[in-house]
């Protein structure tokens, strides 16, 4: 660590060590841990793809079913 600004700074109260020790660990752990990854739906299979028997593509909508 190099000096300067501290990471943590108490602007109110007076923890004690355990407490601030506590509060360590969770930022540490916030700062490692990484973002949690997109959810990419898996490719839809063709045969499972209904919108053939209709004819056209479905439309995803708020009131398409009633087109």
């Amino acid at each position: 660590m190099t000096g300067g600004e501290p990471l943590v700074r108490v602007v109110r109260g007076e923890p004690d060590d355990f407490e601030l020790a506590a509060v360590t660990v969770v930022l540490a752990a916030l700062l490692a841990a990484e973002p949690a990854a997109p959810v990419v739906p898996a490719p839809r299979s063709g045969w499972a793809d209904r919108s053939h028997s209709l004819g056209f593509p479905a439309q995803h909508a708020p009131g398409a079913w009633n087109s």
